[in-house]
């Protein structure tokens, strides 16, 4: 996919960091996949959840770094944080310290989420983010920090070919085993680029 359309398609729907969108079931948000000659330690070899900010900067996390962190050491004062046990990924190099929530919500967030996916936000307000820790009904995924992106610095990255674009889906977002996620994406993207479907095991 050209820059031009990548930008355009993270922008169709962008509200900026808003609670509610005009168009909230609309999809808002892409797949980044590093190219094997993406060399910065800080994305090699990862898949990127990325939607558009107000001002049109980017920002997202990434899927498939997860980490051996404990919640309770980033969020040591909010009471379940010592309780979760799941992985804490790393969501990306800025604001490490903050923790990030992907989680699926069927009623419009309490507080300013981005908008991602049909009824999927991304969110750092501790608003959205705490009461996640208490709730079994909703799906939610927690990140180390986020990564982002100045506006058109992404597209410039895209122009100098270091990035697949491909389409998200909640099914992407929170696999369990995110282990092979970069390799598997990496061959589904190549196939489409060519033209070629690629090869199914078995």
């Amino acid at each position: 996919m050209a820059a031009a359309a990548v930008v355009a398609v993270l922008t169709a729907h962008a509200a900026g960091a808003q609670p509610f969108t005009a168009a909230p079931n609309a999809p808002n948000a892409v797949l980044l996949v590093a190219k094997p000659t993406l060399v910065d330690p800080n994305f090699r070899e990862t898949v990127v959840l990325v939607t558009q900010a107000g001002d049109s900067s980017t920002v997202g996390v990434i899927l498939n770094r997860p980490s051996s962190l404990k919640l309770a050491e980033l969020m040591p004062r909010v009471p379940g944080a010592e309780s979760y046990a799941d992985t804490v990924y790393l969501g990306g190099p800025v604001m490490r310290q903050v923790v990030i929530a992907l989680f699926h919500s069927s009623a419009a967030p309490k507080a300013a989420a981005f908008h991602v996916l049909r009824d999927l936000y991304l969110s750092m307000h501790p608003a959205n983010v705490e009461p996640l820790l208490g709730a079994s009904s909703e799906r939610f995924r927690l990140y180390a920090g986020f990564a982002g992106w100045a506006p058109r610095q992404l597209e410039a990255e895209l122009e100098r070919d270091a990035w697949y674009v491909l389409p998200a889906s909640e099914e992407l977002v929170f696999r369990s085993d995110t282990s092979g996620l970069w390799q598997e994406l990496l061959e589904k993207a190549r196939g489409a680029r060519t033209g070629i479907s690629p090869a199914k095991s078995g």
